[in-house]
């Protein structure tokens, strides 16, 4: 990470393709008036921004730690670049943008193209901040990000208590981006009182300057606080539950929780960047994710509704993550990344299956579920499988990212707090099987007679079919996606053994 290849190695410049090109599909669609044609192109693009991922994971040297295809604007600052980690992030990204393009658009009593042009904007922050290399860019596309998702939850949101989900929401995301914000002109003070010289937030001049100590901490602080509201890590997670419960069905939790930018962030931002703090606060911070292990955990026990329990699930499973990256170790980082990923093709499946529930029963109470595995079993199993596949099961990408996490966690917190997090992971196991057991075959309720609840339909088996190809393929066959973050967990690593 200490180095960036300058060279045009696809003939094209893919990082800014991958920007824009979701952005000129979404000011394209919304200039149009024609709204079927609108819906067909706004999928094509989406597609087209797929190819471009694949494209880029073709092309991409997996052997070597440097960044490469990097792209320079000095006039804007813009400074963008990918290695393994990013390619990795990148094409969940663009999967799901063809998956919610598809999905979205099946609720004809809203707007589809309008909604179908945010969702493309989001996929353009969302691709700017896996690219930059820049941490004023981070935090611009994030804040552009926060505000579309925060527009659906108030444009589109499914029930009256919309407006403290979105209250809650634009509070704690406001808190965190400021914070962000903060521990980056920390950083950059830091810098520039060191050089004497002007305020860069590029991240390799960042990382040619040594960080005074007294900044060091601060800079930790912020920037770690900021990324765990995004994440989201216990005990900062109190948006979480209310946004699930009352926000968009699926479309927006997918999208905030879909790829784990704040994981992402942490990778590529705090680790290097304050690398002496980090080695500090490490055991603090592991401390907290394992107690958030157990909490969420309990807390989903306790829900009535189906959505506010996978909240608390992702709260559960992303402590575990985070277990993983403080490890610092080159298997633990590994694993969080890959856990990362297969985290976010496992809650998405779950969130679109719950989606298709509430657009058949109106609800997603546990107590007004029951008998749907009768009438919609695909839906059922992919719920199934995608909960298996959050714990790890074998056949998933999970299994062996879990496998990671755990030996490295074992190696550096030693047996006892590895098996305690072990014990933890059993127990999310325990209430995403009693979820799946109240919604799909428990008795039906009576006033939830069977003629009510339609058959899957073709574009739903699409929507989960492909999900659960690509989480299944992933699982039997993960040695793309292990070559792929290889060397640049190697390299970050090496921030904290090798000085």
């Amino acid at each position: 990470m200490s180095e960036i290849l300058w060279a045009a190695q696809a003939g094209y410049p893919p990082l800014a393709t991958l920007q824009c090109l979701p952005l000129a599909a979404a000011l394209l669609l919304l200039i149009m008036r024609e709204a079927d044609l609108a819906l067909v192109l706004g999928r094509i693009f989406a597609v087209a921004e797929l190819v471009v991922a694949i494209d880029l994971y073709a092309r991409i040297e997996v052997s070597t730690s440097i960044l490469q295809f990097a792209e320079r604007v000095d006039v804007f600052a813009y400074h963008a670049a990918a290695d393994g980690v990013s390619v990795l992030f990148i094409l969940l990204t663009a999967l799901l943008g063809v998956l919610l393009s598809f999905y979205g658009m099946a609720r004809q009593q809203i707007s589809p193209v309008q909604l179908l042009s945010v969702l493309l904007l989001i996929e353009s922050s969302q691709m700017t901040m896996l690219t930059t290399m820049n941490l004023l860019w981070f935090a611009g596309a994030s804040a552009v990000q926060l505000a579309l998702v925060g527009y659906l939850l108030w444009r589109w949101a499914s029930a009256r208590e919309e407006n403290l989900a979105l209250s809650r929401f634009l509070q704690y995301q406001l808190f965190g981006w400021c914070l962000f914000m903060a521990g980056s002109i920390v950083l950059v003070w830091s810098h520039a009182d060191v050089l004497g010289s002007h305020w860069s937030f590029d991240l390799f001049e960042l990382l040619e300057t040594p960080q005074i100590g007294k900044y060091q901490s601060a800079a930790f602080y912020l920037l770690f606080y900021g990324l765990a509201v995004r994440t989201p890590l216990f005990p900062l997670h109190g948006w979480l539950p209310n946004s699930a419960g009352y926000g968009l069905i699926a479309v927006g939790p997918v999208l905030l929780l879909g790829v784990k930018v704040g994981i992402y962030g942490m990778a590529r931002f705090l680790l290097p960047l304050t690398a002496e703090a980090v080695m500090i606060w490490q055991p603090y911070v592991v401390a907290f994710a394992m107690v958030g292990v157990f909490f969420a955990a309990s807390m989903a026990f306790r829900q009535a509704n189906l959505r506010r329990l996978m909240a608390f699930a992702v709260v559960s499973h992303t402590s575990l993550i985070v277990i993983g990256l403080f490890t610092l170790h080159p298997a633990g980082l590994q694993g969080a990344l890959l856990l990362a990923v297969n985290f976010g093709l496992a809650i998405t499946v779950m969130l679109l299956m719950v989606g298709y529930v509430y657009r058949r029963t109106g609800t997603t109470n546990l107590d007004q579920l029951g008998g749907l595995f009768d009438r919609v079993p695909f839906i059922a199993v992919a719920f199934l499988i995608g909960g298996l596949a959050l714990l790890g099961m074998p056949g998933t990408p999970g299994f062996d990212a879990v496998h990671l996490v755990l030996e490295a966690s074992i190696e550096t917190f030693g047996a006892l707090p590895t098996v305690a997090t072990a014990l933890g992971n059993v127990a999310a196991a325990g209430f995403l099987l009693w979820a799946f057991q109240r919604a799909f075959l428990a008795p039906r309720p009576r006033d939830l007679p069977a003629a009510r609840i339609a058959r899957t339909g073709r574009m739903e088996y699409f929507v989960g079919g492909a999900t659960l190809l690509v989480l299944l393929a992933a699982g039997f066959y993960p040695e793309p996606w292990l070559q792929l973050t290889d060397t640049a967990t190697q390299a970050l690593s090496a921030y904290f053994h090798h000085g």
